[in-house]
């Protein structure tokens, strides 16, 4: 059976974010029945995105049964001592609810920006995999690595999740996916991605994990979809291009990859994505969130489950 998340609002339409706001979306979520709630990152840029690991400790205060999860941390860009550190305390404050979703990431050209250069960039983040494993996993750390040196090097608390927080990989390309059938526990398809996209990817998927002798049944799926019910198709789609322009800076891009207009419209378009072979849907309204929230659940949803 298909499962629902929710995308968490973290682009803040004023300077001044509104948490209160949150809150309310927060608690309504978890009334609602969303299984999970989900943070992007955008480290960079011109719209006003709230830091993903900072909203997911938020989250966690106000909410008790909600899966939190990261789709996705760019990985390469951070420091894996500092991120476990992170997503341990994460874990600790929701009580052991963290789904920790990592990625390489396309943005060659903003490593400078981070002290860092693009050089390397796929094995800087399969070192970086294992560094995270093993600092949740074992008392102390030494590696002598190609990107870091630790000696005897110990993260505490220890996540709650054992042996870890489940590892989700982002990315749709094969080189992609099949690094996460690798290394991974879990897979979930980006927002800008295409549920045709998707759909070439999972098969993908489904091949490297047959290679890697891993049983499907015991590894996850799932893709975030941009979604706006709204009986008017093209006020939702106006609204959805301007989202994107702000968000992407291609206006196109949402006629290309989100699912919107009237609920039945939303049924279908979801659908495509669970045939594609998605396990969890992460639904990501992008305007009047409480609202939209409570229409997919009410009108979307129950023709789906």
């Amino acid at each position: 059976m298909v499962r629902f998340g929710i995308g968490i609002p973290q682009v803040q339409p004023e300077p001044q974010a509104d948490v209160a706001a949150l809150h309310r979306f927060l608690r309504r979520a978890e009334d609602l029945g969303y299984e999970s709630a989900w943070v992007l990152e955008q480290p960079v840029g011109s719209a006003r995105v709230l830091e993903p690991t900072a909203v997911l400790a938020h989250a966690a205060a106000v909410t008790s049964r909600m899966r939190l999860g990261t789709a996705v941390i760019l990985l390469p860009l951070r420091v894996p001592v500092e991120l476990a550190k992170t997503l341990a305390t994460v874990d600790q404050l929701s009580g052991g609810r963290l789904i920790a979703g990592i990625a390489l990431g396309a943005w060659k050209d903003r490593y400078p920006a981070f002290g860092l250069s693009a050089e390397g960039r796929v094995r800087r983040f399969e070192e970086a995999v294992q560094l995270l494993k093993r600092l949740w996993t074992e008392p102390s750390v030494t590696l002598d690595g190609e990107f870091w040196k630790l000696e005897a090097a110990a993260v505490e608390p220890k996540p709650v999740q054992q042996p870890h927080p489940p590892l989700w990989f982002g990315g749709t390309a094969p080189a992609a996916v099949q690094r996460a059938a690798r290394l991974a526990d879990g897979w979930i398809g980006a927002g800008s991605a295409s549920t045709a996209d998707f759909a070439s990817a999972h098969t993908v998927m489904r091949e490297a994990l047959a290679a890697e002798r891993r049983d499907p049944a015991g590894f996850s799926v799932a893709k975030r979809v941009y979604v706006a019910v709204d009986e008017d198709r093209e006020r939702a789609r106006s609204r959805l291009r301007d989202w994107f322009q702000g968000f992407y800076g291609k206006p196109d891009l949402a006629d290309r990859v989100a699912v919107f207009g009237s609920p039945d419209a939303c049924v279908e378009g979801l659908a495509e994505v669970v045939r594609a072979g998605a396990q969890l849907i992460v639904l990501n309204p992008l305007f009047d969130q409480e609202r939209q929230a409570e229409m997919l659940a009410a009108e979307v949803i129950p023709a789906l489950a």
